[in-house]
């Protein structure tokens, strides 16, 4: 199929030429028609499966032959979890509207407010924002989302695990009740499908992958290793192999920040984004990683969230996620759109829970390997694991599978909220 068989416009056909795209992926076969019709959609795949595009282009057709905005109106609405996947957004509504004569902007808390207040004075076509972020704006009375009326949920799963059901639930309240609803996700949780039924009317169902499943063209593995030698490991694995364009996650932000220092002192490029970094940091960081000249990205899930780096080969789990939805999410960033990849993951005796986990979510045993020189103490016992929240530790396996804990989740967004309240003052 092409992308002119499922009822695009020309200036969206021209855009997507433009950007090098001659066939849709399954997602957007499915997905384009369905939103073109006017349909609620709950869609699932997995991540780097082309889903942005998937909504953004019909979603510009529709408003592209719609009404415009009127003063601070807002006529479609897209809420992401995090600043990084609302950027992504944004630069593809940008690409694919780029014919249009349509306004967008993007607003997201750890920047000044002023430029995103100017931008939305006089009304945008569609609107991509964090939830923290809006409402603030929308509190302070620079936003209408009375006229709303398209809206997209963006990586829901990720936004009910960082806690903003609430801060949903309040934005719902401010839009009309008629309008489109689009929920996208990479996963099906009960949580997500709870939704699905408070917020969609008679949703078409689209499932390109069944849940908690991994890519096929991800070639998985684990290392055991002591805890003490994983950063040498990892370094050793890195050079012994010439990886480049190695995503690494860690559990906690000093752990991203410690292993990038350690990491450059041994001549491997390396550099930390998470949720405490400045947005224009973060911002170098990934320009650096994107354009081969960084090595090593360092980097906490939240802060992940949302990249989309072409044909990234390696990840690298210097820690197993407390929650084992959170491994299908991380080395989803591999393997994206039909290229190979490669997941590793550095586990020691204290992630052996952890790891049974995640094995029986994806279905899969993952096959173990011992680096020579780096074997495991067969008689080293499991420490308490750190959950990323200061002060507190859990026993070896941490915490039960699906649960979550809503103020670790957050930091992403949570550090976005000094700068609102000196703003204020």
């Amino acid at each position: 199929m092409s992308f002119t068989e499922l009822g695009l416009q020309d200036d969206l056909l021209r855009a997507i030429s433009t950007q090098g795209y001659t066939q849709p992926t399954p997602i957007q076969q499915k997905a384009i028609p369905l939103v073109l019709a006017g349909r609620d959609l709950l869609a699932s795949a997995q991540t780097g499966t082309g889903k942005t595009a998937g909504f953004t282009l019909p979603l510009l057709q529709l408003l592209n032959n719609g009404k415009r905005p009127g003063k601070r109106q807002v006529r479609a609405l897209v809420l992401t979890p995090t600043r990084e996947l609302a950027a992504q957004v944004g630069e593809s509504v940008t690409d694919y509207g780029k014919y249009l004569s349509l306004k967008s902007h993007i607003i997201f808390g750890g920047v000044g407010q002023n430029p995103q207040v100017q931008a939305l004075k006089n009304g945008l076509d569609v609107l991509i924002a964090t939830p923290g972020r809006l409402m603030d704006l929308q509190q302070q009375g620079h936003v209408d989302l009375s006229q709303v009326e398209i809206l997209v949920l963006d990586e829901a799963d990720r936004m009910l695990d960082m806690g903003f059901i609430h801060d949903i639930k309040r934005i719902l309240k401010l839009l009309p009740n008629k309008r489109q609803n689009l929920l996208f996700s990479a996963t099906f949780s009960n949580e997500i499908q709870t939704l699905a039924t408070q917020l969609l009317d008679n949703p078409a169902l689209v499932e390109v992958a069944p849940r908690n499943t991994t890519a096929e063209k991800i070639e998985q593995s684990v290392y055991r290793v002591d805890r003490e030698k994983k950063r040498e490991l990892l370094a050793h694995l890195i050079s012994q192999h010439g990886w480049f364009q190695v995503l690494v996650f860690t559990r906690t932000k000093h752990g991203a920040n410690r292993l990038a220092e350690q990491l450059s002192k041994q001549e491997i490029p390396a550099m930390a984004i998470h949720g405490n970094k400045s947005q224009g940091a973060r911002t170098r960081a990934l320009g650096a990683f994107k354009s081969g000249d960084l090595q090593v990205l360092v980097a906490t899930d939240i802060a992940a969230r949302g990249l989309d780096i072409d044909e990234l080969p390696f990840v690298v789990n210097f820690d197993l996620p407390n929650v084992a939805e959170d491994y299908v999410h991380r080395i989803g960033r591999t393997g994206r759109a039909g290229s190979n990849g490669e997941a590793v993951s550095l586990v020691c005796v204290d992630e052996h829970a952890l790891l049974a986990g995640i094995e029986k979510l994806i279905k899969q045993t993952l096959p173990k390997k011992i680096e020579p020189g780096f074997e495991p103490d067969p008689n080293a016992k499991p420490q308490p694991i750190e959950n990323g929240r200061r002060g507190q530790r859990q026993p070896g396996g941490g915490r039960g599978q699906g649960q979550r804990s809503s103020q670790n989740q957050r930091q992403g967004e949570k550090s976005d909220k000094a700068p609102r309240r000196r703003a204020r003052r």
